[in-house]
C-alpha cells in the first residue's frame, strides 16, 4: 500500500461516516442540538467538510470546492466565504440549517473527489514538505493530512452519536 492509498483510505472512512450520520434524516433532525447549545449534525458535517476543503486547498495551493462549485450559494449561510466554522458561537452553529441531507453529502462528496485527486500521487517525500512554517514545529503535508482525517473522524463520530440519540428518542 502506498502513502497515497493509505491517505485515501482515511478520507474514505470520513466520507462513509458522513453518509451514515446524515442518511434519511429530516431537516429538524439535522439541526437538533441535544442540550440546546451543542453542535448539530448539520453544523458538524458542514464544518468537517469546510475544514477538509480549506486545508487541502491550502496545502496543495488550489482553490476550494466551496467557491469553485457554488456550494457557498447552495448553502446560503450568513458567514464570510472563508469561514470554516472554527470558533463558532452557539448562534452561528444554529445558523447552519439545511433542507435536505443531500446538500451535506453532496458538498462532502465533491470535496472528497477533489481530495482524492489531490492525494492520488502523493509520495513519501511529498509528506515531508513544510506547508506552514508558522507553527512550532512547522507543519508538513503529512501532518496536515492526518490532522484533517482525525478531525473529520472525530466530528463524524459526534454526528453519529447525535444520530443515535435522535433515533432512540423517536423509537
Amino acid at each position: 500500500m502506498t502513502s497515497a492509498e493509505l491517505l485515501l483510505d482515511g478520507f474514505d472512512r470520513v466520507r462513509g461516516a458522513v453518509h451514515e450520520s446524515v442518511a434519511d434524516l429530516s431537516p429538524d433532525d439535522l439541526t437538533t442540538r441535544v442540550d440546546g447549545s451543542a453542535n448539530s449534525i448539520a453544523w458538524l458535517t458542514w464544518h468537517l467538510t469546510r475544514v477538509q476543503d480549506d486545508h487541502l486547498a491550502g496545502a496543495f495551493q488550489r482553490t476550494q470546492v466551496w467557491n469553485d462549485e457554488s456550494w457557498i450559494e447552495r448553502f446560503g449561510l450568513p458567514f464570510d466565504p472563508a469561514d470554516t466554522g472554527y470558533g463558532h458561537s452557539s448562534g452561528q452553529v444554529a445558523a447552519v440549517r439545511v433542507d435536505n441531507p443531500d446538500l451535506l453529502t453532496g458538498y462532502h462528496d465533491a470535496t472528497h473527489a477533489r481530495t482524492a485527486d489531490l492525494i492520488a500521487h502523493v509520495t513519501d517525500n511529498d509528506l515531508e514538505q513544510v506547508i506552514d512554517a508558522s507553527w512550532d514545529p512547522p507543519t508538513t503535508l503529512g501532518v496536515r493530512l492526518i490532522s484533517v482525517i482525525a478531525d473529520g473522524l472525530q466530528h463524524a463520530g459526534q454526528a453519529a452519536l447525535i444520530r443515535g440519540i435522535l433515533l432512540r428518542r423517536s423509537a
